[in-house]
């Protein structure tokens, strides 16, 4: 009997070489489908540029694509390979409404200055080496729609993802005259400048929320079919630090499946976030779109066969089916461990990847009653 769960990994252009030519695409497609996975996340928009040929960037600042895939179509392949094996495909948004790390506002910023988002002082805003476009901004709202709209149209997609940088702003910002001005028209006064009031924070995180809305909705138009899938920081805290308002998203149904990156390297804290959010965030109605991000590995870390095992059997456990790896590489190192660890192990059954239909139907009471009585301790928080 075939069951139905999320096994998804993403594919990233940093410590990875999977996106650099067509024969590594169809490699790491075949891969995952033997491991057992069902569907695959890649990176289409990064460092302020776009993994496909994209009209949108190339009207708005002059190149197509990012230069190190200039005359190939990364994302194209990435189907291609991807449907051969069964897999389905959702592209990523990585970089959101950042415009560059550590460059200044990067190629974006150099061409919009006005795009800048800006903190309290009047500076760039900047946080954990990220700069950042004013997500605030209706022009560089309809920039980020047209982007997502450009692949939805143009590729045979399963749907899009956005992350903890879409939709998303660092709290310190919103400065900038334009929002200053909107917040004054309503409120008949001057933004705080304690950038964590609550009015302010709820306030800018309702305008991302109409945007994040707006794009639900126009992915819909193109096809009811397409799924939009979010993966989020934890909520509050990515509330308070980046203004996203997961609980809502939910609450409006604009999210189809959501994955919170509770990118935990022990037990006790990943078990900790998941009951905190099965119990106080999730209903039986909710619960069926939730499939966790794994830290699977960055930097010198991998995630050891034991833990892994763990996370994925007290997933279940709680009624969550599935969960999504950050990222690909993890699965290769030391001959494959993770891989061989998942593919005789946890997902040795085939699985298909949850039908829309699936994602909306209730979860059982009895199911989540297993964490129900548990105590939540309040956990550290994200560091990305």
């Amino acid at each position: 009997m075939t069951i139905t769960e999320t096994r998804g990994v993403w594919l990233t252009t940093t410590d990875s070489q999977v996106l650099l030519s067509q024969e590594n695409i169809a490699q790491a497609m075949n891969f995952l489908a033997e491991t057992g996975f069902n569907v695959v996340f890649p990176v289409v928009w990064t460092k302020g540029a776009t993994l496909y040929p994209s009209q949108v960037m190339q009207q708005t600042f002059g190149i197509e694509i990012d230069p190190q895939y200039t005359r190939r179509d990364p994302i194209a392949e990435v189907v291609e390979a991807a449907r051969r094996v069964g897999l389905k495909v959702i592209p990523w948004f990585e970089y959101g409404f950042a415009s560059s790390y550590n460059s200044n506002g990067g190629i974006l910023l150099a061409k919009k200055p006005e795009w800048a988002a800006l903190d309290s002082q009047g500076n760039l805003l900047k946080k954990n080496g990220f700069e950042w476009l004013n997500a605030l901004d209706r022009e560089v709202q309809d920039f980020m729609l047209n982007l997502v709209l450009e692949v939805v149209k143009n590729y045979d997609v399963d749907g899009i993802q956005g992350d903890d940088r879409l939709p998303a702003l660092p709290s310190e910002g919103g400065y900038d005259q334009n929002t200053i001005e909107l917040y004054r028209q309503q409120f008949e006064q001057n933004p705080p400048q304690n950038p964590k009031d609550t009015q302010w924070l709820q306030w800018r995180a309702d305008i991302l929320t109409e945007f994040w809305a707006r794009l639900y909705h126009e992915v819909k138009a193109v096809n009811s079919h397409l799924l939009v899938s979010i993966a989020p920081n934890i909520h509050d805290w990515a509330f308070k630090e980046y203004l996203q308002d997961s609980p809502t998203w939910l609450e409006r149904k604009v999210v189809d499946m959501i994955h919170p990156q509770i990118y935990r390297r022990n037990f006790s804290d990943y078990k900790n976030i998941v009951d905190r959010l099965v119990n106080e965030q999730f209903t039986d109605v909710t619960l069926p779109k939730l499939a966790p991000g794994i830290l699977m590995k960055v930097g010198s870390y991998r995630i050891s066969p034991d833990y892994l095992v763990q996370i994925i059997e007290y997933n279940r456990a709680c009624g969550i089916n599935g969960e999504v790896f950050f990222f690909y590489e993890g699965l290769r190192e030391d001959n494959y461990t993770l891989a061989q660890v998942l593919r005789t192990g946890p997902y040795a059954q085939s699985a298909v990847f949850p039908s829309l239909s699936a994602l909306n139907q209730p979860s059982t009471a009895a199911r989540k009653s297993k964490v129900k009585s548990q105590k939540s301790k309040v956990f550290p928080q994200e560091r990305r």
